[in-house]
């Protein structure tokens, strides 16, 4: 499963769907939110998702790297404004 869903949300999330369920259907809400809850954990794991931190992790270094090329690229400019003398 991937670890950026919690199981609790899916345990709720499995709960409210088979909640909506007809009441004819009360013998077969276990099965249902047992089934539910199976399908949802399989589709959101085949999502190719990252958790916010790691999202938050790989902004500050993209930021970083962006500062440290736009860096050399100045000296780049600079040292071609040297050797064009």
């Amino acid at each position: 499963m991937n670890p950026m869903f919690d199981p609790k949300v899916l345990d709720n999330l499995a709960q409210k769907l088979a909640d909506a369920l007809p009441s004819g259907f009360v013998n077969a809400q276990q099965d249902a939110e047992k089934t539910l809850r199976a399908g949802l954990e399989s589709t959101l794991s085949r999502l190719n998702m990252v958790s916010r931190d790691e999202f938050e992790t790989q902004s500050a270094v993209l930021a970083r790297s962006r500062e440290k090329i736009d860096q050399l690229e100045k000296q780049v400019a600079n040292l071609e404004k040297a050797f064009s003398k």
